[in-house]
C-alpha cells in the first residue's frame, strides 16, 4: 500500500481510537454515544479504504493506533481531554481538505459531505434531541476551553522561546567574546530576565482577563435581575440559532431564567464566551509556571559554559541546543501530526539559523571593537 493511503488509515484509526477513549471519559451518555459512532465511522473508512487494496492483491492488515494516538491518550488522562478534542478537529479538517483535494484532482464533484465530521464536531450542540440543556452548556464549555487556549501547547512553546532567544544572545555573545567567560554572565542573565518578562506578563494577562470577566459576569447578573424577559428572550435566540426550534428554544430559555444563577451561568458561557472555572486559576501560579518553562528552554544554552569556555563551550552550547529544539520540535508533532523527523529538523534548522546570525554579528562587533 502506498504510504499516502497508510498513511490516511493511519490517521482513520487513530480518529477512531480517540474517539473511544472520549466516549469512555464522558460521562453524559448521549455525548458519549455520538463519540462511538464516530469512532464507527471512522473505522468505515479505513476499512473502505483497505478493501480496494485487497481487491490490488495488495497484503493488507487494520493496523493499532499508533504512538502519537496512545501519547494524546495519555495527555488526555492527565490533563483532560479537551487537548484530544481539539487535535481531533485539526485531524478532521486535514482529512476534509485531503478528500476535497483529491476529488478536484479527479474532477468529481463535491457533494458537501466532504466536512461533515469537522461539521459534527463543531456543532454538536445542536443535537437538541439528545442533549439537555445541562449538557449543552457542558460541550459548549468544552469547546470554548479547547480553541480558546492549550496549556500543554503553550508549554512547549515557552520553553522553545527560552531555548531560541537565549541560545540567540549567548551566541551573539560568544561570537563578541571567542567564548570566554562573559558568555556565562550574560546567559544567566538571559535567561532570568526572560523569565522574569515571561512571568509579568503572563500575570498581567491573566490578571487583566479576569478583572475583565468579572466586570463582564456582574453587568449580566444584573441584566438578569433587572430585566429576566429580555435575557430569557436571548436565550432563546441562543438555542434557536443552534438549531433547536423555537418552541423547545423558548421553554428551555424559561427553564433557565427561573433560577437566576443557572441562567447566569448559561448566558456567561453562550452569549459571552466566558468559562466561570477559568477565573479559579491563579495568576500567580501561571507567573510561576510561565517562568519555569522559560527557564528550562533558557538553561539548555547555559549549560556548556558552566564547565568548559572558549571554542569547546560554544560547540557543546549548540550540540544540546540542537538537541533541545529536535525534541520541542517531536512535541509539536502532538498537535500537527506531521513527520517527526520533519518537525525536529525544522526546528533545530531554524533554531541554528538564528544563533548563526547572532554569532557572526556579535563576531562582526567583537572585530571591530577590538
Amino acid at each position: 500500500m502506498k504510504n499516502n493511503k497508510a498513511d490516511v488509515v493511519q490517521t482513520e484509526i487513530d480518529a477512531a481510537f480517540l474517539y473511544e477513549q472520549l466516549a469512555l471519559s464522558e460521562t453524559n451518555s448521549s455525548i458519549a454515544a455520538l463519540y462511538s459512532e464516530l469512532a464507527k465511522i471512522e473505522i468505515g473508512h479505513a476499512e473502505s479504504i483497505l478493501a480496494k487494496e485487497s481487491k490490488k492483491g495488495e497484503a493488507v492488515q487494520i493496523p493499532g493506533p499508533s504512538l502519537r494516538a496512545k501519547t494524546l491518550n495519555r495527555i488526555g488522562k492527565l490533563f483532560g481531554y479537551e487537548y484530544v478534542l481539539d487535535t481531533l478537529l485539526q485531524t478532521e479538517k486535514s482529512l476534509a481538505y485531503k478528500q476535497m483535494n483529491d476529488k478536484q484532482q479527479q474532477h468529481f464533484s463535491l457533494n458537501g459531505n466532504e466536512t461533515n465530521h469537522v461539521k459534527i464536531l463543531q456543532n454538536l450542540i445542536h443535537s437538541q434531541s439528545k442533549i439537555s440543556s445541562e449538557g449543552l452548556a457542558k460541550l459548549e464549555g468544552r469547546r470554548h476551553k479547547s480553541i480558546g487556549g492549550n496549556a500543554l501547547r503553550a508549554a512547549v512553546l515557552g520553553a522553545n522561546d527560552g531555548l531560541v532567544s537565549n541560545m540567540s544572545l549567548i551566541m551573539g555573545v560568544a561570537g563578541a567574546t571567542n567564548g570566554e567567560n562573559a558568555v556565562l554572565l550574560a546567559g544567566l542573565a538571559g535567561l532570568l530576565a526572560g523569565a522574569l518578562s515571561m512571568a509579568l506578563g503572563e500575570w498581567i494577562s491573566v490578571k487583566s482577563s479576569q478583572e475583565l470577566y468579572e466586570r463582564q459576569m456582574a453587568l449580566e447578573m444584573e441584566e438578569i435581575k433587572t430585566n429576566p424577559e429580555t435575557e430569557a428572550k436571548e436565550l432563546q435566540l441562543i438555542y434557536i440559532a443552534k438549531g433547536i426550534p423555537a418552541e423547545q428554544a423558548k421553554q428551555m430559555a424559561d427553564e433557565m431564567i427561573a433560577n437566576p444563577t443557572t441562567a447566569h451561568e448559561i448566558l456567561v458561557k453562550e452569549e459571552l464566551g466566558i468559562q466561570a472555572e477559568e477565573l479559579k486559576s491563579s495568576a500567580w501560579t501561571a507567573a510561576v509556571a510561565s517562568f519555569i518553562l522559560f527557564a528550562a528552554g533558557a538553561v539548555i544554552p547555559v549549560i556548556p559554559f558552566i564547565f568548559f569556555a572558549g571554542l569547546t563551550a560554544v560547540i557543546w552550547s549548540v550540540v544540546l541546543s540542537a538537541f533541545g529544539l529536535f525534541l520541542i520540535g517531536t512535541a509539536i508533532t502532538l498537535f500537527t501530526g506531521r513527520s517527526i523527523w520533519f518537525s525536529g529538523l525544522r526546528q533545530v534548522l531554524f533554531g541554528i539559523a538564528a544563533a548563526a546570525i547572532t554569532f557572526g554579528v556579535g563576531k562582526l562587533i567583537g572585530v571591530n571593537i577590538g
